[in-house]
């Protein structure tokens, strides 16, 4: 198959119900397809949204009358309107359909110039709906989606086409989350070194003070994982006013020819941050396509049917395969080849092409990731999202908000938010972008924030205060430190989470809700867990009298303070938080592993310190080698079992809130399983 292609998953044909102009297809026991088709045929290859409508076996029975189709699965009944084409689900006794009941929202393209809440429960950006709602039942209509060819290319539907997917899954998120993958696709693996720490700047860096600032980060004992060189690692100044642009932004915003003035030997300094453990990307604004100065046009040119003597711009344009093709092989991927682990796709220049629907945004996400993940390769970009199965794509990068309180303060929730359409991996500018003066308090909350979120990508942009840690003071500086060390530490924590994402559905961080149907926690609107383990309500407002105090709801059961190891039980608490420490708190039973105290940006996993929280608990953890460990306490022992007998680990095992006097305990994992008596 052709590296842009995906597989087409049709329907089993006795999951279909054909009713003239209708067809329904059974996918699960709770979701129903929906086509109505005047005049033309139904359709089975995948779209922009769903790509697999064979995932699940569900038995079923249907009658039909000249006004309604009726389907009973083992677990709901759908009544299908012939005459309106509308879809509901029987519920108690009436039924509902996606226009009743409070839709618990998702997510939003981007938050530029985002403020935060313009009133307590509005924010100035407009999130969409999600895959859940107070009345069980919503929809995805598909029917503007454009078709997916198995030669990577895209057409567009005909025209009149009713196509639905009505989603039944009340308040099972989890579940219904992991149905709605099954329809649209898993998200990715993402490779180790994104789970770190991000240096980003909006900055045009020479090479040398870019070393340098990697030294310093290195000399001060602060991990990273994650290099980004922005824009003016280009062309931007050096631009010939004859060479024509579009973007508003000015005439150097595209470009692909190295700035050898501030980067003379670029080769040579990827070199420096490859030995040093960091992984790279570099910022891309496709709009302007490839103009006559830059190194690749001629090939760029003839490989478009352009006769480079002309200097005719080679256009952005991803609905011609030509095209996209030859912006790989040319444009990137021997800057890949030199040592560039994934690009960060900065489109913000509108949504129209030359088809109708065909968002560039979506196309550049598609193909980038498709790209990325050839010869076996983990694929991986940094972009906005760009609708209903952008989760496909990560990461997410969510924009250039300001650097306000207001605008932290949404952050925590709309990041949660997102799992009600799967998008699990939002990336924001931590510490934030717009107008920054370097308020010490502001940015040593957003960053730890950003340890206890997806991802942590500190950034700013040239003319607002940078995110090094000793630019804030000394008592921020050593926060900030501790808290950019944690996020190396907790690793193993977050690369579980990875796995649980891609191979069950479970995203890293979700609402309080999705595991306490309380009203309290649909409340409970910027707390979210954080993998199996954690619980986290970040600070996101200023201290008073040196205290920040944070409304926080603990589902029932028991609760420890990770940082201060205080018990708690569920209920409503008022935590004052001083600036070194924000609202975490592990489950009863939790296992919480880390990388062991150590210098440097390494990733390795041979030596741990693993939590063990009182209580029964089951967690394996993964490496990104395939092994994994599983620790297992039934109350009395612990027993420790590795995966792969050749591999050793050293681990430090620390008990938190056992009876007995024992605070910790180094075993050496060597093949065999591990077994310690516990109270």
């Amino acid at each position: 198959m052709d590296r842009f292609g995906l597989p087409i998953a049709s329907a089993k044909l006795e999951n279909t119900i054909v009713d003239g102009d209708f067809r329904i297809t059974v996918i699960t026991d709770r979701i129903l397809r929906l086509e109505h088709v005047v005049g033309g045929k139904f359709e089975d290859r995948p779209t922009q949204r769903v790509i697999c409508r064979d995932f699940a076996n569900p038995q079923f029975t249907y009658t039909k009358t000249q006004d309604e189709v009726r389907v009973v699965t083992a677990k709901k009944e759908f009544y299908v309107n012939k005459h309106t084409a509308n879809v509901s689900v029987k519920k108690g006794n009436g039924w509902r359909d996606a226009r009743h009941g409070v839709n618990l929202k998702g997510t939003a393209r981007t938050l530029d110039f985002t403020f935060g809440w313009f009133k307590p429960d509005t924010l100035f950006v407009r999130m969409g709906k999600g895959l859940f709602s107070s009345s069980g039942v919503t929809e995805i209509d598909d029917s503007h989606s454009l078709l997916l060819n198995s030669d990577g290319s895209v057409s567009p539907r005909d025209y009149g086409v009713t196509d639905k997917y009505v989603l039944a899954f009340d308040n099972d998120y989890l579940g219904g989350l992991k149905e709605f993958y099954g329809l649209t696709g898993f998200t990715p693996l993402l490779p180790k070194y994104a789970l770190g720490n991000w240096w980003s700047r909006y900055h045009a860096y020479t090479q040398k003070e870019y070393l340098d600032l990697m030294d310093e980060f290195e000399k001060k004992d602060i991990p990273l994982t994650v290099a980004t060189i922005d824009m003016d690692w280009h062309l931007v100044k050096d631009v010939p006013r004859d060479a024509g642009f579009k973007s508003w932004q000015g005439r150097g915003w595209t470009g692909y020819t190295f700035n050898e003035k501030l980067f003379p030997d670029y080769k040579s300094a990827f070199r420096t941050l490859k030995d040093k453990g960091l992984a790279i990307t570099m910022n891309l604004h496709p709009r302007d396509g490839v103009r006559y100065f830059e190194k690749q046009y001629p090939e760029m040119a003839r490989a478009n049917g352009i006769d480079p003597s002309t200097k005719k711009p080679v256009e952005f344009d991803f609905t011609s395969m030509k095209f996209v093709k030859s912006y790989f092989d040319i444009l990137h991927h021997p800057y890949e080849d030199d040592g560039v682990d994934f690009w960060w796709i900065d489109w913000q220049q509108g949504t129209k092409t030359k088809y109708k629907g065909f968002d560039p945004l979506w196309a550049l996400n598609h193909y980038h990731t498709l790209d990325a993940g050839r010869d076996g390769r983990t694929p991986l970009i940094l972009s906005r999202y760009a609708d209903i199965g952008s989760h496909r794509y990560p990461l997410g990068f969510s924009g250039d908000t300001s650097v306000t309180w207001t605008s932290l303060k949404i952050q925590p929730y709309f990041t949660a938010t997102a799992s009600n359409v799967g998008y699990t991996w939002w990336s924001h500018d931590i510490g934030g972008h717009l107008f920054g003066k370097g308020n010490a308090e502001l940015y040593t909350r957003w960053l730890q924030f950003g340890v206890f979120s997806p991802i942590n990508r500190l950034h700013s942009n040239n003319k607002s205060w940078s995110k090094e840690p000793w630019l804030y003071g000394e008592t921020a500086e050593k926060i900030a430190t501790d808290f950019l060390r944690l996020r190396h530490r907790l690793l193993p924590y977050l690369y579980t989470a990875n796995v649980l994402t891609a191979k069950s559905g479970i995203p890293l961080m979700m609402p309080i809700y999705y595991l306490d149907k309380s009203k309290n926690a649909y409340k409970a609107k910027n707390e979210y867990f954080f993998g199996s383990e954690m619980l986290v309500a970040p600070v996101v407002s200023p201290m008073k009298n040196g205290v920040a105090a944070t409304k926080v709801y603990l589902p029932e059961g028991n609760w420890t303070d990770f940082f201060t190891g205080e018990k708690y039980t569920g209920g409503t608490y008022e935590i004052k938080s001083p600036l070194e420490r924000i609202p975490v708190f592990v489950k009863e039973g939790g296992i919480i592993p880390m990388i062991a105290k150590r210098k440097g940006n390494s990733q390795n996993f041979d030596s741990l310190e693993v939590r063990v929280y009182k209580g029964k608990n089951r967690y394996v953890m993964h490496d990104d080698d395939g092994s994994f460990i599983t620790f297992e306490n039934d109350g009395e022992k612990l027993t420790i079992t590795p995966s792969d007998s050749g591999k050793r680990t050293d681990i430090k095992l620390s008990f938190v809130n056992f009876e007995r006097g024992i605070a910790c305990e180094r075993i050496i994992l060597d093949g065999s399983p591990a077994v310690i008596a516990l109270d």
